[in-house]
């Protein structure tokens, strides 16, 4: 294999020739094809900054992932499988431990698997991580994922009890490779989840509730579809396969981290409703809740607070007590009462029929 090393021997001068001998190939590409150039120039510079804007959660995770690929690939060449140590084992399993319930999350078969899985992360976690905010992101990324790794736990359990493994002590694998007949145990070590699809899923699950109608272009067939159909469809397929279709791919794992996601976001809505009129994602902002001391404190306070008496005041007297309140009122009426008497005698026999006290009051009431 050829390689380029730089030890310690090597002169300066050397070193320096190497990129002057890059620079001026540089310069004579830039002169021979100048519009390819440049334009892998501004393709770099464009990625530099879409990389540079993408939310915190979505860039981590990506970084995150593709470390522990990497370390993966170095730790297969040492001979130490990482997967036995972290991934996701069947849960009567010796070598299970509950702590892989999350690290499952962060390892992959190969690089078809993690660069799928990745590219989802990518296209839509950015977006959904702008609309719900970072904290509820990272939250509900991690409960899609770990719900994922619970489902698939449970149908491996169905799986174990279906086909009577807890009947037997020993397991014949009929593989080539192993010894025919196993123990028990180490057939339930085998039984390993790994990867972030589940969590990619309920990824992919918020982007079609949070924009239903944004179209998706396809690759196969390449024609656009709605993000509800296109959720609904996938959703669809994950359990055609799951019941009918035999291999490695822990499509109930899929169908576990969309169902988590669901359900999530289903509680989220119910509880912003409460408090706001919620009408999306794109409009929803984090509330600023009470924590429960504050809210039992303002209770007490308002059950301890003295509340204002009601007062009357007529003529400059204030009336405090109730049975003051009921004299005031009882004078009230009969005044109105004697209104009422001397408005019906002018009715009936004209307002020169009046007497000089009856004048005098219905003149007094006038200007009131």
């Amino acid at each position: 294999m050829n390689t380029l090393s730089l030890e310690k021997n090597d002169s300066p001068s050397a070193t320096l020739g190497f990129f002057i001998i890059y620079s001026e190939l540089f310069q004579t590409g830039k002169r021979c094809f100048p519009k390819i150039v440049v334009t892998l120039q501004k393709t770099y510079i464009l990625n530099l900054t879409m990389f540079k804007q993408m939310p915190p959660i979505t860039k981590n995770l990506l970084i995150i992932n593709l470390i522990v690929f990497l370390t993966q690939l170095v730790g297969q060449q040492r001979g130490l499988d990482l997967t036995e140590l972290f991934g996701l084992h069947f849960f009567l399993a010796d070598d299970f431990h509950i702590y892989q319930l999350v690290t499952y999350l962060f390892l992959h078969a190969d690089f078809s698997h993690i660069f799928f899985n990745m590219f989802s992360l990518w296209m839509f976690g950015r977006i959904i991580e702008q609309t719900m905010g970072y904290k509820r992101f990272l939250l509900y990324y991690f409960v899609c994922g770990i719900g994922a790794g619970i489902c698939q736990e449970f149908w491996q359990l169905g799986e174990y009890l279906v086909l009577g493994f807890n009947h037997y002590e020993w397991v014949n694998t009929g593989s080539e490779t192993l010894k025919n007949l196993i123990p028990m145990g180490e057939a339930l070590n085998m039984w390993t989840t790994i990867g972030a699809s589940g969590a990619c899923y309920g990824v992919l699950l918020a982007f079609g509730m949070t924009f239903p109608n944004e179209r998706i272009m396809l690759l196969i067939p390449p024609i656009p579809l709605k993000a509800k159909y296109f959720i609904v469809g996938y959703a669809a397929i994950e359990l055609f396969s799951a019941f009918f279709t035999n291999g490695n791919t822990a499509h109930f794992a899929h169908l576990g981290g969309m169902l988590f996601g669901l359900l999530l976001i289903l509680y989220w809505r119910k509880q912003d409703r409460k408090t706001t009129n919620f009408q999306g994602w794109d409009t929803w902002r984090p509330q600023n809740n009470k924590n429960f001391m504050n809210k039992l404190k303002e209770k007490c306070k308002k059950i301890f607070e003295r509340k204002p008496k009601m007062t009357v005041n007529q003529g400059g007297k204030r009336f405090k007590d109730r049975d003051a309140d009921y004299d005031y009122n009882m004078k009230n009426k009969e005044k109105q009462e004697n209104i009422d008497k001397i408005l019906e005698k002018i009715r009936r026999s004209g307002y020169e029929s009046l007497t000089a006290d009856e004048k005098r009051e219905l003149f007094n009431n006038s200007r009131k």
